[in-house]
């Protein structure tokens, strides 16, 4: 702990501690690169199915929610300076110990299932690069893709295993390529647009092919685009790795936010100018990366599309990196609070790495992919997008609320959220839940089945708790949930 820090009992006993080792520069990429993953990739064409040459339309109203949001958390993340992230706001507002858990062990699922769509990204770019460059014929049906995903998830956990100093490293050099591969998009068009084949005037044309009014196709499509805002919430979770976070968040945080918006823009833009609506359409039909078709018709005389499969597949890996080292790590601050199994917070004496919230999260990710990819007919990609976006939305309804609840306790905040902004916040993540968006069922019961899962491993501590140990179950020192990752 921090000399400035109140003394506090130690919660993890003989377990060994992580590390402290971001600074403003790794946090900024840290940021970026997550916000800027696999959201870009995965659903642009998915939305433009929705929406038509609007596209840009639902990824900006997207991130002016998103950004309303990141505000609170700006206000409590320097008002409490601890890991936990949305978990440890809800406990101080609210003071229920399973809604805390809840909380916790949604943000842990959307990392999860993000983690899980950026897999299926990096496979589907993987396969289609092969094919541009005539390495394969065709490519290869769902049951390949799918195991090319499951051991990418793999071996993310070798990497995650390494310990969070090697992890933050290899992010680094994945933001570095991922930032390329948009800015080869965005280059690709404007060559289009002052070439003359580029048509910046399909940007103003709605199209919704379900007939749907403009509204209700905007926010449904909002609805999916929410999947690209992963990021600030990941980063919140890292506070305690990093350096002096009440300094340097607010700036890095709002930086981080800055930059991609404007690199999503200039993305979507380059996508309708470049691609015609019926283009869109029928890559959504076939389930074929819409980024590689803007690349390969922006600049057909340039050999930039056999390459850019591939620096898409770094830019995804990034994400997914990103996601499942925030799960793992709130596993391990779960289970050393006693509302999980001990087992989730065993540390490596070596790596210090949290090796068994590595696994666990590995394994619920594999199990995820394959359930979803054996269901008929199945989207596995817009699934698990928008399940994660689903989950982090009631995360941010929460959190919301929680910081106008929270601006009554007295305690100073070296950021305050402008007026009345926590409650816009609160009313739009809300509204973006509701099943007026549009959903597929499946899309609830997935997220609803990986709730379930936490709340029994609760009931499984819950009962070890009262029958083995005679004790109550619930946080026992929220504030530092994850002190010791110091």
């Amino acid at each position: 702990m921090s000399a400035h820090a109140p003394a506090t009992q130690d919660v993890n006993g003989p377990e060994p501690d992580l590390k402290r080792v971001m600074g403003p520069k790794l946090l900024l990429l840290f940021i970026v690169g997550d916000i800027l993953g696999a959201g870009v990739y995965a659903v642009t064409g998915e939305i433009a199915g929705v929406v038509g040459g609007v596209v840009w339309l639902p990824f900006l109203v997207a991130f002016a929610v998103a950004a309303l949001t990141a505000l609170s958390y700006l206000e409590l993340v320097t008002k409490y300076p601890q890991a936990a992230g949305a978990a440890l706001y809800a406990h101080k507002a609210f003071g229920v110990h399973f809604v805390t858990f809840i909380v916790a062990f949604a943000v842990i699922c959307s990392g999860i299932t993000s983690a899980s769509t950026s897999s299926n990204v990096l496979a589907q770019n993987l396969f289609a690069g092969l094919e541009i460059n005539g390495w394969i014929d065709a490519v290869p049906g769902t049951g390949v893709t799918t195991a090319v995903a499951m051991g990418f998830m793999v071996l993310l956990a070798l990497i995650n295993l390494r310990g969070v100093g090697e992890s933050v490293k290899f992010n680094v050099v994945l933001t570095l390529v991922e930032v390329a591969a948009l800015a080869i998009v965005i280059g690709v068009g404007i060559f289009a647009i002052t070439s003359g084949d580029g048509d910046l005037s399909r940007m103003t044309v709605f199209e919704s092919p379900e007939g749907k009014g403009m509204f209700l196709a905007v926010t449904a499509a909002t609805s999916i685009a929410f999947f690209a805002m992963v990021g600030f919430e990941d980063s919140v979770n890292m506070v305690e790795e990093t350096e002096d976070p009440e300094r340097i968040f607010p700036k890095v945080m709002l930086t981080g936010l800055g930059i991609a918006v404007i690199i999503y823009m200039l993305v979507a833009i380059s996508v309708v100018s470049v691609l015609t609506s019926a283009d869109i359409a029928a890559l959504v039909e076939d389930e074929s990366p819409t980024l590689i078709a803007v690349v390969s018709q922006g600049a057909p005389d340039f050999p930039i599309d056999k390459l850019f499969p591939f620096l898409v597949c770094f830019a995804v890996a990034n994400t997914a990196l990103i996601n499942m080292m925030m799960a793992s790590r709130l596993l391990y601050g779960l289970a050393n609070q006693d509302v999980l199994p001990r087992v989730l917070g065993k540390v490596s004496p070596n790596t210090r790495s949290p090796y068994a919230g590595v696994i666990f999260s590995t394994l619920l990710a594999l199990g995820l992919i394959y359930y979803v990819a054996s269901r008929p007919d199945s989207d596995i990609v817009l699934n698990l997008a928008s399940t994660t976006a689903l989950l982090l939305l009631g995360v941010f309804t929460v959190v919301n609320i929680a910081c106008l609840v929270l601006r009554r306790d007295g305690r100073e905040s070296r950021f305050r959220s402008p007026g009345p902004t926590p409650a816009i916040a609160a009313l739009a993540c809300l509204f973006l839940v509701g099943p007026w968006v549009d959903r597929d069922a499946i899309i609830y019961e997935i997220a609803g089945g990986l709730l379930v899962i936490g709340i029994v491993l609760w009931v499984i501590t819950w009962l070890t708790n009262r029958g083995v140990r005679a004790k109550k179950t619930g946080f026992r020192d929220i504030d530092h949930m994850e002190d010791d990752a110091r």
